[in-house]
């Protein structure tokens, strides 16, 4: 369930579940209010029974007797109690009383009537009122006794214990509101707290992992809102994961390349140095000894020049820092152009470099020409140096893949084990680590090339077998044929 919903469902809860808890609570209170009063006041709904309309019948009938003993023998009401038992025990069924004064003065109460509390009401009562403190006046009758005195008479009802009952009923309702105003705020703070904070406090574990230096610990997440922050934060911790490997593999790199550097370095510095000594402590002693000492001092400054040209491009293509102006090139008369260019100084090896098509239309891709010429200038250095034939070939070969364009550059040089192709790619790899630079190059060409072509949104694949020769491929990604 998504935490939209649960807000939702926690706001319907809110809102109704209480209601619904105090319905409930009160037609509890009710059915049991009811119940205790239907048995305190002995009121009978059997077969369609009406009690109240019992006892309005049976009040009636007795006020109406008492009305009519009082008006024509007032004096038998005091003379004659055995009159007001008879009226008092059919009230005391309707739980009512006969209060009867003289003067004011009470001088008859029902028994079931507390006489103090009577006495202390009807000395208090207003009477134009219907209420005596706790008794209610059904029906009152003022009369003349014979000697001339005031009479009255009241039919009343003691609802003292009703108050009570009332009060106690009171007193439940209001617990029982309160117990669940805290039972439906407890249950909503559980499910909102189990519902997000709990999340939370796994993500804060998790953070704290990561903190300690544990990218390995993986949190588990639901499709919803809070999921999707734990989404969030997994890719963030498998983004930092990559992040510090790659880091741990750069500065690896970055050892491994100043090693490889100092290496390439040292071993022309060196001869150099010697070649140097040997001028200075007179070992040329002829013009011939000195024109090859310089010979060579000249051709190892031109390696450790162009070994340094080539970290020096790399290094501006690791950080972006050097343009390319892509346009649309004709990869087929691109090609045409870079085989005549460099067909006189392979013939001079005894190469043969021959370009094959599958198509003589144009193809088109999107591309740098400049880093396109050096991409290629350095795959057929690289079979050049590679070459143990004596007589060399290298084809080119051009084939359309759907949206794609392979160039395919092939060699009948010395090959390399399968092992090796992962690798030749890689810096300063080279097939033979025991081969000096001036033969197997500086182990940066292919490097450079990748790099090229990657910028350029292709691949470049390598395939090789010993004896027979290499091939290295590029995929371009094609535009738009010319009209």
């Amino acid at each position: 369930m998504s935490i939209r919903a649960r807000l939702l469902l926690s706001y319907i809860l809110m809102s109704f579940l209480p209601l619904i808890l105090v319905a409930v609570a009160l037609y509890i209170v009710l059915n049991a209010f009811v119940g205790e009063f239907i048995g305190r006041y002995n009121l009978n709904f059997s077969h369609n029974n009406n009690p109240f309309k019992v006892m309005m019948t049976k009040q009636k009938e007795v006020f109406t007797d008492m009305k009519l003993k009082a008006s024509t023998s007032p004096d038998q009401l005091l003379l004659e109690p055995s009159l007001l038992e008879g009226w008092d025990s059919q009230l005391k069924k309707i739980n009512m009383g006969i209060v009867l004064q003289q003067n004011n003065q009470l001088v008859y109460a029902s028994p079931s009537l507390n006489k103090a509390e009577v006495v202390e009401a009807f000395d208090q009562y207003d009477r134009s009122g219907s209420f005596a403190d706790y008794f209610y006046i059904s029906n009152s009758y003022q009369f003349q006794y014979k000697d001339q005195g005031e009479g009255r008479f009241y039919i009343v009802t003691d609802i003292g214990p009703l108050s009570e009952f009332i009060g106690k009923y009171v007193v439940i309702t209001v617990l029982l509101l309160v117990f669940i105003l805290l039972l439906t705020n407890g249950a909503l703070t559980y499910f909102v707290f189990r519902s997000t904070v709990t999340p939370l406090k796994a993500l804060r574990r998790a953070v704290d992992q990561i903190k300690d230096g544990n990218l390995d610990s993986a949190v588990n997440f639901k499709k919803d809102e809070i999921g999707g922050l734990f989404q969030a934060f997994e890719e963030m911790r498998e983004q930092l994961k990559h992040s510090i490997g790659m880091q741990l593999q750069y500065e690896e790199n970055r050892k491994e390349l100043i090693s490889n550097i100092s290496h390439d370095l040292k071993t022309p510095i060196a001869s150099i140095k010697g070649y140097v000594e040997g001028i200075l402590d007179g070992v040329a002693d002829n013009p011939d000894k000195m024109d090859k000492y310089i010979r060579t001092i000249y051709a190892k400054t031109k390696d450790m020049d162009r070994l340094i040209n080539e970290l020096f491009m790399l290094s501006k293509l690791d950080m972006g820092k050097i343009p390319f102006y892509f346009e649309k090139v004709n990869i087929i008369e691109f090609l045409e152009d870079c085989t005549e260019e460099m067909q006189f100084v392979l013939n001079e090896k005894a190469i043969t470099l021959s370009l094959e098509l599958s198509t003589n239309e144009a193809v088109l891709i999107m591309g740098d020409r400049e880093k396109l010429k050096r991409a290629i200038s350095n795959i057929l250095d690289n079979a050049v140096k590679y070459m143990d034939k004596e007589w060399g070939t290298i084809r080119i070969r051009v084939a359309e893949e759907s949206e794609w364009v392979q160039l395919r550059f092939e060699d009948n040089g010395q090959g390399m084990q399968q092992n090796e192709l992962p690798h030749i790619f890689e810096r300063f790899y080279r097939s033979d680590l025991s081969r000096s630079s001036e033969t197997g190059g500086s182990g940066l060409g292919l490097a450079i090339v990748k790099q090229i072509i990657e910028e350029h949104g292709g691949e470049v694949q390598a395939a090789s077998e010993i004896g027979v020769g290499t091939s290295i491929a590029i995929r371009l990604r094609k535009v738009m044929r010319l009209e």
